[in-house]
């Protein structure tokens, strides 16, 4: 025979559970993923990029498609070491990217370092050995 009423063991559970879950950081569990084990500063910085060349441009834009081949080129030599992103500008939402990097012209590529600042700007299409020589100088292989 259970002495101690089902609501109160319930209650007395959850008081517990609580204070557990209080005590833990919470943000550290939740980014330890399904493995159980958090990723060191160290791990987590050897996979980010030496060199993020962002294009600004257009799908309708004929420089600017002149562009896509190369970036996906840089993106698959580089794997690893640079990541691509390319903003439409002529949408809403790219709209804004346009106003962060204040460009003037399209396409626009904004090379940034490990860190996110700026350290290269060209505007026109850019052919694909000069992309290359801009984020070599980054330390990229």
């Amino acid at each position: 025979m259970n002495l101690i009423p089902k609501s109160i063991r319930l209650l007395a559970l959850l008081t517990i559970l609580t204070i557990i879950f209080t005590a833990l950081d919470y943000r550290q569990v939740f980014a330890q993923g399904k493995t159980g084990k958090s990723k060191s500063a160290k791990e987590q910085s050897a996979k980010k990029p030496l060199v993020t060349f962002v294009e600004l441009g257009s799908v309708n834009c004929i420089p600017c498609k002149a562009m896509q081949p190369i970036m996906k080129e840089v993106e698959e030599e580089f794997k690893g070491q640079v990541k691509v992103v390319f903003h439409d500008v002529w949408t809403s939402k790219g709209r804004k990217d346009a106003e962060k990097y204040n460009i003037r012209v399209i396409p626009t590529q904004v090379f940034l370092d490990k860190d996110g600042k700026e350290y290269y700007r060209h505007e026109g299409f850019f052919p694909k050995e000069g992309v290359v020589e801009v984020i070599k100088m980054q330390g990229v292989r």
